[in-house]
């Protein structure tokens, strides 16, 4: 069964700050943000107005010992 697919999602953006060891990955526009819940597992919820998760962030992303040169991430589409 196909299911629909969101037309005002253009892109999923990643960002990666090396300083702070970070992930955060959105849905939508960043500038929609407007509260940021934490699960107790290093993962920090962002929300829009309505409530609808539109990104998240992965704290402590790479172990201390590991340089990167890239971000170990595989893109799939089905």
């Amino acid at each position: 069964m196909a299911r629909k697919i969101n037309s005002k999602l253009n892109k999923v953006r990643l960002y990666y700050d090396s300083q702070g060891n970070t992930l955060s990955i959105w849905f939508d526009d960043p500038k929609n943000e407007h509260i940021s819940e934490e699960t107790g597992e290093e993962v920090i919820l962002n929300k829009n107005k309505k409530g609808k998760v539109i990104g998240f962030e992965k704290l402590n992303y790479l172990s201390p010992a590991r340089e990167i040169k890239n971000l170990p991430v595989d893109v799939m589409v089905a």
